[in-house]
């Protein structure tokens, strides 16, 4: 009977500490009138969002407090990109005509125009910085993608592309209906070679074709594609590792063909064993092998690289990030919702 006691303790235990340990989503803030796309997470404390209805979020508590601002005159815009550099300092992008980027160095309190452009048909998709260095993506104007960069933290920017030799490239050409989603302001990818100064970028898309760009080279993407609701969504780089998302948001539940696993060191280009629950917007690297990804019908892990893919939460979701300097890691979506993932 001893034996017995002992035993059904070591169950027990082993029991509570497995319910312990599975990762969860914790929600933190909601309710709002917002649609939150944009997200920027600089460390364990100082956490940015924005979205719809000219909003913009701000933490500095790690997310235990929240600043609900709207910015002056532009309380009807849509803001799908934040990038945050510090508690006080950051830009956000309005994505349609015109086209706006603004920047604050006083933590949300004014706000100043960085960049506008009121060329008909203009629409901006998603920001990415590396250091001082940053890069803004736009669907295509005449067939054409619109790429402007900057390399004085967003304070001027050329609306030209520059290849990684810093060179201005000749204009990438998008097929027709092929276009960027701005979804969750991570279809572009900015790597910085800091002591050369070079840069490369890569930037996914969907619609009638999902295609990578990488500087003026186009890789075609095996994932679900031809309809407007279908394609790559987001990227993520760590070393040689590339992770592609997407799927059909207007079906947000099919797993077919919505990642794919790219190896920057010989092209190959795979499936994952298993894929994620359904369309995915947002994927990034938490590790060398783990990674997370969200769209509105769930959130995933995989901790193998993105070769399998596990379910922890069918709630819905646009955006993830992981913190610049620190661990944390936050999601944001619909109705002003923001959680973290713990």
């Amino acid at each position: 009977m001893h034996n017995c006691k002992i035993l059904y303790a070591l169950i027990l235990i082993f029991f509570c500490q497995s319910i312990f340990a599975q990762p969860a989503i914790v929600i933190v803030d909601s309710g709002h009138k917002a649609s939150l796309r944009g997200l920027s997470v600089v460390d364990n404390n100082t956490v940015w969002a924005s979205g719809s209805n000219g909003t913009v979020v701000k933490s500095l508590d790690g997310g235990k407090t929240f600043d609900w601002l709207t910015v002056k005159g532009y309380e009807t815009r849509d803001f799908r990109d934040v990038e945050a550099f510090s508690a006080d300092t950051a830009l956000i992008m309005a994505i349609a005509e015109p086209a706006i980027i603004l920047k604050t160095y006083d933590g949300g309190k004014t706000w100043k125009e960085v960049f506008k452009d009121t060329t008909k048909g203009m629409f901006l998709d998603a920001i990415d910085f590396h250091g001082r260095y940053g890069v803004v993506v736009g669907d295509p104007i005449n067939g054409y993608a619109f790429v402007a960069y900057t390399d004085n933290g967003g304070e001027t920017w050329t609306g030209s592309y520059r290849n990684k030799n810093g060179h201005l490239s000749s204009r990438l050409k998008l097929e027709d209906k092929e276009a960027f989603f701005a979804s969750s302001g991570t279809n572009v990818k900015l790597l910085m070679d800091d002591t050369i100064k070079e840069g490369y970028t890569f930037m996914v898309t969907g619609g009638s074709k999902a295609g990578l760009f990488a500087d003026d080279s186009y890789t075609p993407l095996p994932l679900i594609q031809g309809g407007t609701s279908q394609g790559a969504n987001s990227v993520d780089i760590l070393d040689t590792n590339m992770l592609v998302v997407g799927g059909d948001f207007a079906h947000d539940t099919l797993t077919k063909n919505n990642c794919v696993l790219i190896k920057l060191n010989d092209g190959a280009i795979n499936f994952p064993q298993t894929p994620p629950h359904g369309y995915r917007s947002c994927v990034i690297f938490l590790a060398k092998d783990k990674l997370i990804t969200c769209g509105t019908s769930g959130v995933d892990i995989s901790n193998d690289g993105g070769t399998n893919w596990q379910l922890i939460s069918r709630q819905s979701f646009h955006v993830c990030q992981k913190a610049k300097k620190g661990n944390a890691v936050f999601l944001a979506g619909a109705n002003g919702k923001i959680a973290v993932y713990r």
